[in-house]
């Protein structure tokens, strides 16, 4: 198959559309389900890349949760503790342990699951029955991987009645050197972004603290390499091997960063036991837990406590977790990584990620503020690499 129709591109009045090999080769994917589209093939050819990416640094299995262009999350293999399988509502998937494809997807997709609703989903590694019995039941547009079970592929052929999009790509495809694109009638052309992303990267340590664990290092390349595949400007906070907060798109990197902690901290706030303990009322699906859940840790939470509503959302009338409760917890929280694609411009980065928790630092530099952003990190005991590589990505 060398060209593949779609139904429309970005929007339904740009028509025709269609993805194709200029070279008249053949696509290097088969398509087992579904029809996918435009916004579709986007999320599944930069999130495959990113798994692939993720799987050979780390020699772990890698999943990723994409959407419209930008990963929520990005996860390697590793077991998930019990009340991590409960706040990523997999703590009744049968042989969970067993599976660390699963895991990484039950990471990916519980990370930010508001985001991930309507997910793109790329696979490191062959797609078995456990991976398949997590995305069966998840609002999903579609899956790439390089193979898939019998199993697995019979249980994903009746998602949607049969009309959920699977995509299989040969894993030892290699494209061009040169990429190129449109816009508004003019060529782009430039070398594809080939850099290596792995521990070597992160041996520049410019600050006192010099040390970054192993573990830690694969937190920092899991970031690095999902910021490689993030719509710039990004910043990506990362830990057990998985990325909780990703700040995408924004034109500040102090946004960025704040976007990214805010994720990361309700990610941390999702474990806590008021939240784990939470009693909801009979008939309130996923997806709808989500939504109530955020809702329940923002400062709108009598939106979903108050007396007229309460009923529809719990079974038990849940008390509120205060802000300062909040504080409280969150300020136990350690070790966490950042990942920045480009350098901090100002040390008001460093100051709002210590808020969140962050120990381990990897960021370009080359800032004519290097110094004080180096001061910033010295302060609060941080290990910070400088890559001397920016990862912008549009």
């Amino acid at each position: 198959m060398n060209e593949f129709s779609l139904k429309y591109g970005c929007n339904p009045n740009q028509k025709p559309a269609r993805i194709y090999m200029a070279d008249g080769s053949e696509l290097p994917v088969e398509i087992l389900g579904g029809r996918p589209g435009y916004i579709n093939f986007l999320d599944a050819f930069n999130s495959w890349q990113l798994v692939k990416e993720i799987k050979e640094a780390t020699g772990m299995v890698a999943a990723t949760s994409f959407k419209h262009v930008s990963p929520t999350s990005a996860a390697v293999g590793k077991k998930l503790p019990e009340d991590l399988k409960k706040s990523c509502f997999v703590e009744d998937i049968a042989g969970l342990d067993d599976s660390p494809l699963a895991c990484a997807y039950a990471r990916a997709r519980g990370t930010d699951r508001m985001s991930s609703f309507g997910d793109w989903i790329a696979l490191s590694d062959e797609c078995d029955l456990t991976t398949a019995k997590i995305i069966s039941r998840e609002v999903s547009d579609g899956v790439i991987a390089p193979s898939y079970s019998k199993e697995a592929l019979e249980l994903l052929k009746t998602k949607r009645k049969g009309s959920y999009n699977i995509v299989k790509i040969d894993p030892s495809f290699v494209p061009a050197e040169i990429e190129r694109k449109q816009v508004f009638g003019i060529t782009f052309e430039q070398g594809r972004n080939n850099f290596k992303i792995d521990r070597a990267l992160l041996s520049n340590v410019v600050t006192k603290n010099k040390d970054i664990p192993e573990d830690k290092m694969i937190d920092l390349i899991v970031s690095l390499i999902t910021l490689k595949y993030t719509q710039s400007n990004s910043v990506c906070f990362a830990t057990d091997g998985q990325a909780i907060g990703v700040g995408a798109g924004q034109q500040s990197r102090i946004h960025c960063t704040r976007l990214a902690a805010q994720k990361a901290d309700l990610w941390h706030l999702r474990r806590h036991e008021k939240v784990l303990g939470l009693q909801f009322a009979e008939g309130v699906g996923r997806p709808e837990k989500n939504n109530i859940i955020d809702i329940y840790l923002s400062d709108d939470y009598l939106d979903v406590l108050g007396d007229d509503v309460w009923r529809k959302n719990f079974a038990v009338r849940p008390e509120p977790f205060t802000k300062a409760e909040k504080e409280a917890y969150l300020k136990t929280v350690k070790g966490v990584s950042l990942g920045s694609d480009a350098f901090f411009p100002f040390s008001d980065n460093i100051d709002r990620a210590f808020k969140s928790g962050v120990t381990y630092i990897a960021e370009p530099g080359g800032s004519v503020r290097d110094d004080l952003v180096i001061e910033a990190a010295d302060n609060y005991g941080m290990a910070m690499a400088f890559t001397g590589m920016r990862l912008f990505h549009h």
